[in-house]
């Protein structure tokens, strides 16, 4: 008979807020719940970034899908000494990202957009300023759907590959004996696989999160176990909610 689900390990950074759904369902089910991120980001050195052949002031109009993107943009301009200019425009998907930009630039009086964080909401903004080329800071694993959107459009862009995803070095974890582990993205389990190459799933669950994600679990050899979304469970928690809800019912029969 299988055991209650009591120890779930989350490749991800600790959340910041005790309103988490996390910390919710860990009371709930009296979980050992933990955090260790699987992958960092790392930037693009200024000579990486040269051999794009890309020259950060041809273009005024910039794109920030994440927060990442601002970080790297700014640093790079700053390593290469390229000067921020104030007619520069900023289009960002969410108000958060944008308020972000008060750490490199004077707020206010700055020709800054942003949408209601969907990147469809922030194109019809960017549609409004077609006139402009835009550059588009972006990672090197970045998803394709975002340049797909503006060549649809007609926008003059040019992507810039500034950061990139790698395995984190998970050697302060002895092992991931864990009821279930909780996955975000490919390079996730990717980072999984590195670090423990003999990894062998016996009973641990595994919960991925998009279908690229999904994709990557079954191109490992492994098990998916809980899939989300699903219908009625939209976020990981509450998929994980109702796993382990159904799951430690049959335990207890």
């Amino acid at each position: 008979m299988s055991s209650k689900i009591k120890r779930i390990l989350v490749s991800q950074p600790k959340p910041s807020s005790e309103k988490s759904p996390y910390f919710d369902l860990a009371e709930k089910h009296k979980l050992k719940l933990d955090f260790r991120p699987f992958i960092k980001v790392e930037g693009l050195t200024a000579k990486e970034f040269r051999a794009s052949k890309i020259n950060l002031a041809d273009y005024i109009a910039m794109i920030f899908t994440s927060r990442t993107a601002v970080i790297h943009f700014f640093r790079l301009c700053k390593e290469m000494k390229i000067s921020v200019i104030d007619d520069w425009k900023y289009f960002c998907v969410s108000e958060s990202i944008a308020l972000y930009l008060q750490k490199y630039i004077v707020y206010r009086k700055r020709k800054i957009f942003y949408g209601n964080g969907k990147f469809d909401d922030l194109l019809k903004l960017i549609k409004k300023h077609k006139q402009e080329i835009f550059l588009l800071p972006a990672s090197t694993t970045s998803k394709k759907n975002i340049p797909q959107k503006l060549k649809k459009l007609g926008i003059d862009f040019t992507r810039a590959d500034m950061y990139k995803t790698v395995s984190d070095d998970l050697s302060d974890l002895s092992d991931v004996d864990y009821d279930v582990l909780v996955f975000y993205s490919p390079s996730g389990i990717q980072s999984l696989i590195k670090n423990f190459p003999d990894f062998n799933q016996n009973k641990t669950r595994i919960a991925a999160f998009c279908h690229t994600t999904h994709k990557s679990v079954k191109d490992a050899g492994l098990r998916l176990d809980i899939k989300v979304p699903q219908p009625n469970a939209p976020s990981m928690s509450m998929a994980l909610d109702k796993y382990i809800d159904e799951h430690n019912k049959k335990c207890r029969k």
